[in-house]
């Protein structure tokens, strides 16, 4: 599905957030972030593609790191079609979004519109339910992770981008490898990863005019709040091959027969496709 001009609208703020409307008829609006898709970790894709099969959302938001690692359109092995073909069909029936993540930065238009999906940006604010949600990844937030943010600082940036995207896929395959052991590196060391800043996340919710935000990248799902009346909504990370595995959907539900809000609940995959 591709992204009308229908879908956002601006307006002045401290900062420029796109606010997202809803449609009228949504009821259920399903977030999933970070699971890390890669062919080494079947069944975690086949959690996946079960959920996306059977799912009875009205859209499903994607909030980042679906893949472990993504090195442009261009360079798609036999798994990552694969998951286009999952999202291709999903968006037969739903509407799926996808925001950045910190692992899949580089897809872009072209996988999107093979797929159906749609691209968000990162903030966005979603209007639903006559409420607002900040959604976004997360990454930006933690500022106490200086190595990453100067990092992110350079890979963002179109210059590299289009510099990394020139090159041969079999080097931006080994690149990737490289920085993913890097990763896999830092986490065997037992490191205490940096969460999101406060004041910071105040700030965006203060410029999206709400009090809720819903992120995922720290891979600490729960509910808290993070100062000044405002709260957080943290996606789990999906690893079915943990030695307990992980894998859970977010599922925002609204009933306009009822007076009430919208309603925020934590669902196993195979709940949200039964519900």
């Amino acid at each position: 599905m591709c992204l009308s001009s229908t879908w956002f609208s601006r307006k002045p703020l401290r900062f420029e957030i796109p606010l997202m409307q809803a449609p009228p008829y949504w009821r259920v609006i399903d977030f999933i972030s970070d699971l890390h898709l890669q062919a080494s970790e079947i069944a975690t894709f086949q959690a996946w593609k079960s959920y996306m099969q059977g799912n009875t959302a009205d859209a499903v938001f994607i909030l980042g790191d679906l893949f472990e690692v993504w090195i442009g359109d261009d360079g798609l092995d036999d798994f990552e079609s694969a998951c286009l073909e999952v999202l291709k069909q999903a968006t037969t029936r739903q509407a799926v979004f996808f925001l950045h993540g910190n692992r899949d930065f580089l897809l872009g238009r072209a996988a999107a519109n093979a797929s159906g999906i749609a691209l968000l940006p990162d903030p966005v604010s979603l209007a639903f339910a006559g409420s607002h949600w900040l959604l976004t990844h997360g990454d930006a937030l933690c500022l106490g992770d200086v190595e990453y943010q100067q990092f992110r600082s350079v890979v963002r940036t179109d210059e590299w981008q289009k510099d990394f995207l020139a090159k041969p896929v079999p080097e931006r395959q080994r690149i990737a490898r490289e920085l993913r052991d890097a990763s896999n590196h830092r986490k065997a060391q037992n490191l205490v990863y940096a969460d999101i800043d406060p004041p910071t996340a105040q700030s965006w919710l203060s410029s999206a005019h709400t009090l809720h935000m819903i992120h995922g990248h720290t891979h600490r799902p729960g509910d808290s709040d993070v100062g000044a009346g405002c709260r957080r909504s943290v996606l789990s990370d999906w690893d079915m091959d943990a030695t307990v595995a992980r894998a859970q959907v977010l599922r925002l539900t609204w009933n306009p027969d009822i007076p009430t809000p919208a309603v925020l609940r934590r669902l196993t995959p195979a709940a949200a496709c039964a519900t």
